[in-house]
Formats: structure tokens, C-alpha cells, sequence
């Protein structure tokens, strides 16, 4: 059985606006209805996989279990990371879960944020490295190139790959320069690299001993001190901090001489830019990809997307462009730009805008929220309430709030009375009441929050009752 390891972090910068430091890109529907996270570990299951692990990060916990779950998976262990410190370290601290239970268990180890459409093919190429994964190797997976590409690094190998079989790795090579790019493509033996692995838990602990062994004190200190937390294993906060901030590549990967290759060919993309999900979503035969409430009038190789409910986005005479609108950022960029996102994001954060990092939908386990209105004293809310959840009992010191609901029905707490309100019904909370709602229904639960007072921060709580387990002044 090999354990799939999804690894959940990122910054979600290259994919503004839709993809954002609070919801990066894995959890976002990019290319269809079904989010990459949820792709990824739908790939990565079949009778030889067992159930995956996640390391993720404690904002993202719910999210993680809320997607599998639609998705019908079931996860094995949810490792919760206290802050990010890259990939050497997530990998290694799921090398320690999984080796507590068998040293001899093999991991794949993948970024849950890429597009592979072909899962047997990828399924079939995990195969052809299963043996010499055994046999103590490390193995990673190169891409085939179709084109010379400068966005990603690449693996030279001592020769020209054939099929599936597993190659050795002669050296990895950062990203080129264009000219370069070319050079390597025409010779033909050089891939991309997907940055993602298949070894034995003991393989890769026994590469962190000898290439990067500051790492194994604090991480496997982290393991051991682990505690559980609704179904989650949150890793020790003090010994993980001294970990390393370093990705496993230059951790241990470039420095090991016991690495093997097996290439795939059969479509792939880290989707790192709006080129790449242009180019993913298939375009036109006049190069255009719509998404959403958008319309292209004469454009040619343009991407127009639209995720906002109130922005219809129309473009005319477009040429080389990307568009991509939502409720609170619009994004304007030359596709040869595509890559300098991140740059609109630095300079977002720079002047203190919130739409650098946050999501317009503020996700909660129990569900999510968004702005509609904020004004002078006032709020005005959108909340969205899974079935059978509830937010947490609580009061507030500088607001009071009243809720009308649109869908389904509430069952809602005020002191003392409890009591359903169903749609077209409305209840006022006055300031310092003790509340709750709670969906008691078998469909989502939608309604309209007005807030009211001096101060309107998700900060101010006095929290009761919380069926999650978060703290004094947590949001929602």
C-alpha cells in the first residue's frame, strides 16, 4: 500500500485575485466544479493507496476535511503545521507518521495544487517506480516537455528516458533563461520537474540524517508532541518553530546520490500562472477562454473569467489578455505578464489593502460569510451554514445584529429562548445577548446579517459553547 502525503500550504500569489493568501488556489474550482485539492486526491486513490495524509495549515483544517468529504474520501491523519516552514520539514514530519506505523511504508509525496488529467497514466507511472522505491531509492517524476519553459526548474538524466522506466538522476537544474530552455528540450534528456516523490518512510529519514539532520531533532519533537484535535494531529508549536524554512529539494533531494526518474508524459501543469489555466482550459479556435458571466466580442488568445455574481465582464478587439473580475478586485494583465501577479500582490500589501491576502468568502468550519456592505456603524453580511452545523455560543460588547433569513431555516438562540426561524422570518440579537444559530436542516442555510455599533471586528466575541474547540476572540 503506498500512502498518499498532500501537501497544503502556499501563499497563493500567481493566481490573484481568485487565489489568495487565506484561499490559495488548491481549494478553489480553477478548471471545472471540482477543486485541484480535490482532484489531487481523487488521483491518488485506487486498492493500492491507502488513505491520504495532509499537511496543512490549522486555518485551512476545515476546509481540507470539508472538501474530502464531498469528494467522498476519507483522510488518514490531517497533520496541522503551526506555521509554514516549506517542504522539507512537512515531509519529513509525515515520514515520521508514516514510519511509526511501518519504516518500510511507501509515501507519495505530491503538491495538491496540479493538474494532472490523465490519472491512470500517473497511477501507471507511480507503478513503475514501486520497485526501485523499494529498494531504497528516492524517486521523483519528471514532465516531458512540450515546449521550453522558463517557470519551471529541470532534471538532467545520465540518459535519454524510454517509457516509464526508471532513469538516474544526473543533477537538477534551476530554471533557465530562454536560449537555455530551447537547449535543453531539443536535447532530450532533460524534464521537469514536478516536484513530486515516492519512497519509504526509512529511505527518506535515512536521507535526512545524513544531508540535513538539524531538521530531525525539532521536526520529530514536533511528531512526538503532537496532540490530537477533533480528528487533526496539530504538531508541537515550540520545536517546530526551530525547524528550518527550507523545501526539500535543497534539503536533501540536490544532494543525495540515490534518486531516481521516471517520466511521465501524459499532461501536467502546476497551473503557476493565468497563462497556464488559459492554456488548461482549452481554448477556441480564436484562442479565447470564457469563464463565468464573461463575453468576448473579436478577441483572440484572451481569457475573460468573471467569479463575481454582480460583474457581467466583456471584452472587445482583446488581444494577449487576461481578465479575471470578482466581487472586490478586478486583475488587467498582458498574458506575457502573466507571471508578474504577484508583484500587483506585493504592492496591494504594501498600501494595506485587504484584498492582497483575504478571500471576499470568509470560510468557517461551520460554513462561510462575506462582506456585502460595510459602511460608517454598519455591516451588512452574507452567511451560508452547512447543514447539521452550528457557529459557536457567543456575545459581542460593540454590536448588535439583526438576521433575516433567505434559505432554509435557523434554529437561533437568544438568552434564554430558542426558537426556528424560517425564510422571510427575521430576529433581532441586541448588543451583549448571549447567541447562537445552528442549521437544523438538511440543506444549506443562507441568511442576511445587519450589524450595528461602534466597533464591527470579527474579534469581538465572548465565546461560550464551540463545538470546534477554538479560543477566546477566534473568528465566526
Amino acid at each position: 500500500m503506498i500512502t498518499p502525503v498532500l501537501l497544503c500550504g502556499g501563499s497563493g500569489t500567481r493566481l490573484w485575485p481568485l487565489s489568495r493568501k487565506s484561499y490559495p488556489k488548491q481549494f478553489v474550482p480553477l478548471l471545472g466544479d471540482e477543486t485541484l485539492f480535490q482532484a489531487s486526491a481523487k488521483r491518488l486513490r485506487g486498492p493500492n493507496y491507502a488513505a491520504p495524509v495532509v499537511v496543512t495549515g490549522s486555518d485551512f483544517r476545515f476546509i481540507v476535511t470539508e472538501q474530502l468529504h464531498a469528494a467522498g474520501i476519507d483522510p488518514g491523519a490531517v497533520l496541522i503545521e503551526p506555521e509554514g516552514r516549506n517542504t522539507a520539514p512537512a515531509v519529513l514530519a509525515a515520514a515520521l507518521h508514516v514510519a511509526a506505523q511501518d519504516p518500510d511504508g511507501l509515501m507519495l509525496v505530491a503538491p495538491s495544487d496540479h493538474v494532472i488529467p490523465d490519472a491512470a497514466a500517473f497511477q501507471a507511472a507511480v507503478a513503475a517506480g514501486v520497485e526501485v522505491a523499494k529498494a531504497g531509492q528516492l524517486v521523483t517524476f519528471g514532465i516531458t516537455p512540450d515546449r521550453p519553459e522558463t517557470g519551471y526548474g529541470y532534471l538532467e538524466l545520465t540518459q535519454t528516458p524510454k517509457g516509464l522506466a526508471p532513469v538516474a538522476l544526473s543533477r537538477f537544474v534551476e530554471k533557465p533563461d530562454a536560449a537555455r530552455a530551447v537547449e535543453m528540450v531539443a536535447a532530450g534528456s532533460y524534464l521537469w520537474n514536478a516536484g513530486i516523490f515516492l519512497f519509504s518512510a526509512k529511505a527518506l529519514i535515512a536521507a535526512f540524517e545524513a544531508y540535513a539532520p538539524s531538521l530531525l531533532a525539532p521536526v520529530r519533537a514536533a511528531v512526538d508532541a503532537a496532540q490530537a484535535d477533533l480528528g487533526f494531529l496539530r504538531l508541537a508549536p515550540e520545536p517546530w518553530g526551530q525547524a528550518d524554512d527550507i523545501s526539500i529539494d535543497y534539503a536533501v533531494m540536490e544532494r543525495a546520490d540515490n534518486l531516481s526518474v521516471v517520466p511521465f508524459s501524459s499532461g501536467w501543469s502546476d497551473l503557476g500562472g493565468w497563462d497556464a489555466v488559459w492554456r488548461e482550459a482549452g481554448p477556441d479556435e480564436g484562442g479565447v477562454v470564457t469563464a463565468g458571466a464573461a463575453t468576448a466580442i473579436d478577441c483572440t488568445d484572451t481569457l475573460l473569467r468573471s467569479d463575481s455574481e454582480a460583474l457581467e465582464v466583456v471584452g472587445i478587439g482583446l488581444k494577449d489578455t487576461i481578465v479575471v473580475a470578482m466581487n472586490d478586485a478586478v486583475l488587467v494583465a498582458d498574458t506575457s505578464q502573466a507571471q508578474n501577479v504577484k508583484k500587483a500582490v506585493a504592492a496591494l500589501k504594501q498600501k494595506g489593502a485587504p484584498q492582497a491576502v483575504q478571500f471576499p468568502k470568509d470560510h468557517r468550519p461551520w460554513g462561510w460569510f462575506e462582506s456585502l456592505v460595510v459602511g460608517d456603524r454598519f455591516q451588512v453580511k452574507r452567511i451560508h451554514v452547512h447543514p447539521g452545523a452550528a457557529l459557536s455560543l457567543q456575545s459581542h460588547h460593540h454590536r448588535s445584529e439583526h438576521w433575516i433569513v433567505v434559505e432554509g431555516t435557523a434554529k437561533v438562540t437568544v438568552d434564554d429562548e430558542v426558537k426556528l426561524v424560517s425564510e422571510n422570518q427575521s430576529v433581532y440579537i441586541p448588543l451583549g445577548a448571549v447567541h447562537r444559530m445552528e442549521n437544523p436542516g438538511k440543506v444549506p442555510m443562507v441568511l442576511i446579517e445587519v450589524q450595528t455599533g461602534s466597533y464591527l471586528g470579527e474579534d469581538d466575541i465572548i465565546r461560550y459553547e464551540d463545538v470546534y474547540s477554538r479560543g477566546q476572540g477566534a473568528k465566526g
